[in-house]
């Protein structure tokens, strides 16, 4: 399982997960197995609110999963409808937040907790 986790420095596994998917200036991309860890720019960075391409912000790798802190309801949308499954992950590192992940101790998103901003802060 490949597992996306937005970031706004990279500092490896413990890099602070970002707090929304759009906005992240990195992607760590986690091998759950075995730890492989790979940087990718957000190839979307500048996007207009509303109109966030999650897919193309992951620079066309693929990924199983994503743990973002916040993500807005379209973005969802569009990763879901990829097969990618989004989980809400806590205020913390990579680090902590792939180890909550495999215990299965972080929730998957749901529509009703997305953001409606940039500056959404749940």
């Amino acid at each position: 399982m490949h597992i996306a986790f937005p970031v706004n420095e990279d500092q490896g596994l413990d890099s602070p997960v970002h707090n929304h998917f759009g906005t992240a200036n990195y992607f760590l991309i986690v091998a759950a197995e075995g730890g492989a860890v790979q940087t990718v720019s957000n190839a979307d960075l500048g996007h207009a609110h509303g109109q966030c391409q999650p897919m193309a912000a992951l620079g066309g790798h693929s990924v199983d999963a994503i743990v973002v802190g916040n993500i807005g309801a379209g973005a969802l949308k569009k990763i879901q409808a990829g097969g990618i499954r989004a989980y809400r992950g806590v205020e913390g590192t990579v680090s902590e937040n792939l180890s909550l992940i495999k215990t299965g101790k972080l929730p998957e998103f749901m529509m009703a907790q997305t953001c409606s901003g940039h500056d959404c802060r749940h």
